[in-house]
């Protein structure tokens, strides 16, 4: 066995200049597809943590036909039990209830359609990370009457500066329409401009009072200590609660459920196409090595050596210079993702504030779990002894004797 591979390691290095092509070849296309993974990968888990974490949470409670319908007396009549419920179970991080308009904003120069979510500050806090992103003015916890923050966006399309004065106006839960003014106590600016463009944050008592004279609860959001629960605990709520439907963030999210489906195996998709290429380089490759070396194949076989030998012995040797480009590429993409994980990649420079406008940050920071790299060293190792089984074939088929004659 050591002289089958010392063989080998000798016949990979006989004309280094093709050898060392093939393994660069091998190396850009380990290091680029892992990296472009990682960058895919990036933008995926940022955009997940940034929906969950600010607004989407694990799982939310409402009316069953709240979110079809979006009506504002279309309640939790079963709010606070359901809340201490949520408050009482070991799986539950923190919830925290919200009450949802859909009306019109107005201005001294413009007027827009928004979306008003009224929130308890306190719970809102401990639930959700959206408070981190506000970027001027006070938080709804101020002594203003009617505080509300809006989006930047929102803000210079309505010409609105903290301190000033906007009128809402929207249907109250007998459907009549209420007007009501609200001082800008501050701006915030999200990963999403669509939502920093049509969404506003009231307090919930201040929006209860005049969509009722009392607490109205649209949603509750719900964030777990396990994300995995979810299920669970969507299932055990609507088992518990009547006229009240509890969704995963799978469910009511069909781009997360999508990009979430998509992005476990993008690294994977990925690699077999870039193999799929440095295959036809190690097939052609060791054909030529196999054409050259036919007298020498022929003496091998003509001193005693067995084909079963031949066979190993070229296979060694694409699994070796294979796994030489590997290892390097694999180095190379670790230094290059942990760099970039650490620095993060801005792509701002190049256009990149237009992802805004579908949800994702500009600056990426690349991420490749361990699997992956696991991952991608079996399937190099499975191109390389599927793509050096036919030149072995080709050697098998040799006649030593024809061969000894030539």
């Amino acid at each position: 066995m050591q002289i089958l591979f010392s063989i080998s390691w000798r016949n990979i290095w006989r004309h280094p200049a093709r050898s060392g092509v093939l393994i660069a070849a091998i190396v850009a296309g380990i290091w680029a597809g892992i990296t472009i993974s990682g960058l895919t990968n990036g933008i995926i888990e940022q955009r997940f943590n940034n929906l969950i974490q600010d607004d989407l949470t694990h799982l939310q409670v409402h009316h069953p036909e709240f979110l079809a319908e979006r009506e504002s007396p279309m309640i939790l009549s079963q709010a606070d039990s359901i809340l201490s419920f949520l408050e009482s179970d070991s799986l539950v991080a923190s919830a925290a209830p919200r009450t949802i308009v859909d009306g019109m904003i107005q201005s001294s120069v413009t007027t827009s359609g928004v979306q008003v979510r009224g929130i308890d500050p306190g719970l809102e806090r401990q639930t959700t990370t959206f408070h981190e992103n506000l970027t001027s003015g006070e938080y709804l916890n101020s002594d203003l009457r009617n505080p509300l923050l809006m989006g930047e966006r929102l803000a210079e399309k309505l010409n609105a500066e903290i301190g000033e004065r906007v009128v809402l106006t929207f249907q109250d839960v007998n459907q009549e329409l209420v007007t009501a003014s609200f001082t800008l106590s501050g701006l915030f600016k999200t990963a999403s401009g669509p939502f920093d463009e049509s969404t506003t944050f009231a307090r919930s008592d201040d929006l209860s009072e005049l969509l009722a004279g009392q607490p109205v609860t649209h949603e509750i959001v719900v964030m777990l200590q396990d994300e995995a629960k979810s299920t669970e605990m969507a299932n055990t709520i609507n088992h518990q609660f009547e006229d009240a439907e509890a969704e995963t963030w799978y469910e009511l999210s069909p781009e997360l459920r999508y990009i979430t489906d998509f992005g476990g195996t993008m690294t994977f998709y990925v690699m077999v196409v870039i193999m799929l290429a440095l295959a036809f380089g190690i097939l052609n490759t060791m054909l030529m090595a196999i054409f050259e070396r036919m007298r020498e194949l022929g003496m091998l076989m003509a001193i005693g050596m067995s084909k079963s030998r031949i066979f190993f012995m070229i296979m060694i040797e694409s699994v070796i210079l294979t796994l030489s480009g590997a290892a390097a590429g694999i180095v190379l993409a670790w230094i290059s993702i942990t760099l970039l994980h650490k620095n993060g990649l801005d792509l701002s420079a190049v256009g990149g504030d237009s992802m805004a406008e579908f949800g994702y940050d500009s600056v990426i920071y690349p991420t490749v779990q361990s699997g992956d790299y696991i991952a991608t060293i079996l399937l190099v190792i499975l191109t390389a002894v599927l793509a050096a089984v036919y030149p072995a074939l080709k050697a098998l088929r040799l006649n030593p004797g024809e061969v000894v004659r030539e």
